[in-house]
């Protein structure tokens, strides 16, 4: 069987953000379980040489075409057809429209058309960003609809997907996303990164829906009483984490309080979740989550939305709180930054449950059980 992976967003620092830290770890872990089938990775010209060939069954084709564009509609399925693959596995939603060759989508959430009113959804104004929309649904409801099978990253995402578009549900198969075991972070330095401690961590971008104003005035009236402690956000610097930093400034949050890092290295994000006092993930809507679970695994405590996917992934091993809450969220800042000791044996369990719940999400078992949807694929065409 000839499988083809549109894996244009491998990486996470090339852009692809959570979806390019999706194609990467599935590409590595498939090359390390199948020997079987042979496999065309579509690449853009800014990752083609940072995947890595470990197997000699997988090739790469350069594929230099952006994302969510004409060309992508118009140009993909040219190179898909010249690869004459059995069929595609894009793992994302933006499939062409016009391509003629099976296929599946891995669908991360729905957020698009879940978060429509938020007031900073979009740059740009209201007539493009309305036309924007409608070919984006157009998009989507053609790659749900024309699938041979949906992949969703959680029980929420799948019901998101039964929700808006009525597919069958046996179409569907929940696989989990992975977590990358905890590396060491022996060589950073925290002040090296204007870092001091005890401070707050988030990591992720900064759009709308990830709720980061809400973070930012709780952090502000917390920091009243606190002046000591430091709320530091990391991930990829863009139009809205500049917009997040003016927000800083309108609030009047002094000078350093609060440290943006843009696009730390794997090595510094360990430093950073191993030494915080409290990971945050406010977020009003994800389809899995991967940060809050990566904190757990450096035994670092979470407090996270109880909104979304987040319980179901999340479980017992978070506290949680609405995403509106300011006043819960105060409260759980007040508990990490004093260490309150009436309150020590819970937060222990959480932690100790969050490392567990984090070691049981693998990329390996998230590869094992894409391979089973691949293997089944070939079954329906015999």
């Amino acid at each position: 069987m000839r499988i083809g992976i549109d894996a244009r967003f491998y990486g996470p620092k090339t852009g692809g953000g959570g979806l390019g830290r999706y194609v990467a770890e599935l590409v590595s872990h498939l090359q390390e379980l199948d020997h079987k089938n042979e496999y065309v990775l579509f690449l853009k010209k800014e990752n083609f040489h940072e995947c890595k060939i470990t197997n000699h069954r997988f090739s790469k084709r350069l594929v230099d075409v952006p994302w969510y564009t004409f060309k992508e509609q118009r140009l993909l399925p040219k190179h898909v057809a010249r690869a004459k693959v059995d069929f595609m596995h894009y793992p994302h939603w933006n499939v062409p429209v016009f391509s003629k060759t099976p296929f599946i989508v891995t669908v991360h959430d729905l957020i698009l058309l879940e978060d429509t009113k938020s007031a900073r959804s979009s740059t740009r104004n209201s007539f493009i960003h309305g036309f924007k929309y409608a070919g984006f649904r157009t998009v989507i409801e053609s790659a749900i609809h024309r699938s041979r099978h949906i992949i969703t990253v959680s029980e929420y995402t799948k019901k998101s997907v039964l929700h808006h578009f009525g597919v069958k549900e046996n179409k569907i198969t929940v696989i989990a996303n992975g977590v990358i075991p905890k590396q060491e972070a022996r060589s950073v330095s925290l002040t090296a990164l204007a870092v001091y401690q005890p401070y707050f961590l988030y990591v992720g971008n900064a759009y709308p829906h990830k709720n980061l104003e809400m973070m930012l005035h709780a952090f502000s009236e917390f920091h009243e009483n606190h002046p000591h402690v430091q709320m530091v956000i990391a991930g990829r610097r863009d139009v809205f984490s500049r917009q997040l930093e003016k927000e800083v400034n309108e609030i009047g949050l002094p000078i350093g309080s609060v440290r943006f890092i843009d696009l730390p290295s794997d090595e510094e994000i360990a430093a950073l979740y191993k030494n915080a006092a409290l990971f945050i993930f406010p977020s009003r809507i994800e389809g899995f989550g991967i940060p809050p679970l990566e904190a757990m695994s450096y035994k670092t405590p979470v407090v996270a939305a109880r909104t979304s996917s987040l319980p179901e992934v999340l479980q017992e091993s978070a506290h949680f709180f609405e995403p509106d809450d300011i006043e819960t969220l105060i409260g759980y800042m007040e508990v990490a930054a004093s260490r309150d000791k009436s309150q020590e044996s819970s937060w222990e369990r959480k932690i100790d449950s969050g490392l567990n719940l984090a070691e049981s999400y693998t990329w390996e078992k998230t590869a094992e059980e894409v391979l089973k949807v691949y293997n089944e694929m070939s079954l329906l065409d015999k």
